[in-house]
This record gives C-alpha cells, structure tokens and sequence, in this order.
C-alpha cells in the first residue's frame, strides 16, 4: 500500500510538472520577444522536447493516478527519451554549441524524476 501512496504524490506531481513544462515552453516559444530573449542560448531541439513532453507528463500523470498499466510504461519510455535527448545536448555541447547551464539541471531534474517514477510505477502498476 505505501508504494501505490508514493504513486499517487508523484503523478500529482507529474501532473504539476508537465502544466508548468507546457506554460514556460510555451511562452519561450510562442510568447514575445521579451519572453523568448529570456531564454538565452536555449537549444531548440530540447525546448521543443520539453514542450511537447509536458503534455506527456500530465497524460502520464492521470493515468498514474488512475493506476492504468500503459502509465508505468509512459514513464518508462518518459524516462528514456529524456535520456536519448540529454544525450544529443551532450553531443551539441561537445560540438562547440551555444547553450545555457540551467539546461543541464532542467535535464538531469527530468531524468531523475521519470527514473524514479518509472521504477516506482513498474513496481505497483505491472503484473508480478
């Protein structure tokens, strides 16, 4: 039982994380010139990710707390292209590319989160 409670705070915060993902991804990619500037050197290919993958972890977030299947493997696979992603930057920065280092910590919080949610759901949510 303590593991589906553990499941439950994490999708409300995945479910938090991905709306405020959606917002700040939005308003540095729709918003205006002021919130776009503020960005710096953000690197498009993981703003766009970012973006698109909040949608992702508040879908995630429902069906975790729904205790749906497909949700410990969405997390999986959240985890994983976060990390097939946070490999490419790393590819990018290596390269010479222009880049912020908050973007390193945004990355390395992501892929923590979703490692820990993945392995927490495949524990409650997969069949033994």
């Amino acid at each position: 039982m303590k593991t589906q409670r553990i499941l439950k705070m994490l999708a409300v915060v995945a479910i938090i994380f991905g709306a405020l993902t959606v917002f700040s991804g939005g308003r540095a990619l729709f918003g205006d010139a002021q919130a776009r500037a503020s960005v710096g050197n953000a690197v498009g290919f993981v703003l766009w990710f970012n973006f698109l993958a909040g949608f992702a972890y508040v879908v995630t977030g429902i069906g975790l707390w729904a205790g749906r299947r497909w949700a410990g493997r969405a997390a999986t696979l959240l985890a994983v292209a976060t990390a097939l992603v946070a490999a490419a930057f790393g590819v990018h920065v290596m390269g010479g590319g222009a880049y912020e280092m908050r973007t390193i910590g945004a990355l390395t919080l992501r892929l923590l989160f979703w490692v820990a949610v993945a392995a927490v759901a495949q524990r409650a949510l997969l069949p033994k």
